[in-house]
């Protein structure tokens, strides 16, 4: 009988144990979905989108996109090594180190050197970051990056698809840490996908990877679609070709494009261009913008 008893209340615990467990689990991924962005953005002249898929509840990946007052865009996608609720709260604490720096007129190489300074002030051991940051003037069409560890972005033009730049150590990692700047000018219709590996690394029931040439190919196959149809397709055929394998890794994805309605704006008055430089939600997607593969 006492045996009995004691069993009883070791499950009731256990069970409690699971639910605050489970209810800490769901306020985890509560607090990183509320990080990512609401929504696109679309401004006269460019379009940013985005997808976000954890691999468990919470993951390592982070993003996110803004306009600033000098009219640039500016973006960010980083990945930290790891998974889960560990790689989560670093991964928090990256975004808010970068959102601290975003704002203080650096340009990309600066962005990245100060961040690996500060995340070097108090180390996490065993942890740090694979991250892009991005600048792009919707009026010159001009895009600035550099790249502290990241997958190259993907760039269509005309239908070919590139891999730009060059990789970079990650930060956090080496005090004193240098970084290039890489720079392209777009035209209408173009556009860049920035991307952590999770989506290259994809594997199928051959256990292929996704790879660059696939990646490329489905991102050329969007021609002059809207960035977030753009990154509908390259999802749908991710799925499509890892469904006997499912997802191994946290994936995320930004896509920036040029409209082609763009073309236009080098014939449009300066004061009336200026009137339609105005950060607009694209209201259609979901807050979260998650995926599942």
């Amino acid at each position: 009988m006492a045996a009995g008893v004691s069993y009883m209340n070791s499950a009731v615990e256990t069970s409690s144990e699971n639910s605050v467990h489970d209810s800490d689990k769901e306020a985890a991924r509560e607090i990183q979905y509320s990080l990512v962005p609401a929504g696109g953005l679309r401004v006269y002249g460019a379009e940013v989108a985005f997808r976000f898929s954890p691999f468990a509840e919470v993951g390592g990946d982070f993003l996110d996109f803004f306009s600033l007052p000098n009219g640039l865009v500016g973006l960010y996608i980083g990945d930290v090594v790891g998974k889960g609720l560990s790689a989560a709260m670093y991964a928090a604490l990256v975004m808010g180190t970068l959102r601290g720096i975003n704002k203080t007129g650096e340009d990309t190489p600066g962005v990245l050197e100060l961040l690996n300074k500060r995340l070097l002030v108090r180390p996490v051991r065993g942890r740090y970051c694979a991250t892009i940051y991005a600048l792009f003037d919707p009026a010159s069409r001009q895009l600035a990056f550099s790249n502290a560890g990241m997958p190259h972005p993907v760039l269509v033009s005309q239908g070919r698809f590139s891999r730009l730049g060059d990789g970079g150590v990650p930060s956090g990692i080496f005090g004193g840490t240098t970084y290039e700047k890489y720079s392209v000018r777009l035209s209408p219709g173009d556009s860049v996908l920035f991307a952590t590996d999770g989506l290259h690394e994809l594997r199928n029931h051959r256990n292929e990877d996704f790879g660059w040439d696939r990646l490329g190919e489905l991102w050329s196959e969007c021609g002059k679609k809207a960035a977030d149809e753009s990154l509908e397709h390259v999802f749908a055929g991710a799925k499509l070709f890892s469904s006997s394998s499912g997802q191994f890794d946290d994936i995320t994805a930004v896509a920036l494009t040029v409209p082609v309605e763009a073309e236009h704006s080098a014939r449009t008055p300066l004061s009336a261009a200026a009137s339609l430089c105005i950060p607009e939600p694209i209201v259609e997607l979901p807050v979260c913008a998650a995926i599942s593969l």
